[in-house]
């Protein structure tokens, strides 16, 4: 299947998808990652689809295996969200924060990941990290008049509460 009708099989997939019952969507993926077995978006998109159905065990996996073969762009960007979301519910708060560190690494200025990545934090004990580094995107991303005077003063707070837990 070429690349552009791949993805169009795949698009239509998802957009036919009931998130409350993923067991259609599933089989219809089967035979795609059957003869696409390497392909990065065909192995994120099945880690999604097990991940929506509630089995992370098996979604984790496909997500690890997609950003090995080369997944790019903005489908990388939520392929390390969800992998590090996922790894964070099933309790490898380790590996969660690891994924999400090369993530925000990766993708500096992504607010998603840095807030997933708190909750990661949080997870972990770190309640002060994960507290600084929600008061740093809202001081980095959020622009609204009454914030902007203070916003030294969250940076400030921030770096204070990141020190604590290190």
């Amino acid at each position: 299947m070429a690349t552009n009708k791949l993805n169009a099989e795949l698009d239509r997939i998802f957009q036919e998808r009931d998130r409350e019952n993923m067991a259609p969507t599933i089989a219809a993926l089967r035979p795609i990652l059957d003869k696409h077995p390497h392909d990065p978006r065909v192995l994120y998109e099945v880690g999604g689809a097990f991940d929506t159905a509630g089995e992370g065990v098996m979604a984790k996996g496909y997500y690890r295996r997609a950003l090995e073969n080369g997944l790019h762009g903005d489908t990388r960007r939520r392929c390390f969200l969800q992998y590090g979301s996922t790894l964070r519910n099933l309790g490898d708060l380790d590996r969660s924060a690891e994924v999400f560190r090369t993530a925000r690494e990766e993708f500096p200025d992504d607010v998603a990941l840095g807030a997933f990545e708190a909750l990661t934090l949080h997870a972990q004990g770190h309640m002060s990290a994960a507290l600084g580094s929600v008061l740093t995107l809202l001081a980095d991303h959020v622009h609204a008049d009454e914030l902007e005077r203070y916003k030294p003063a969250m940076r400030g707070n921030a770096e204070y509460l990141v020190s604590l837990d290190a």
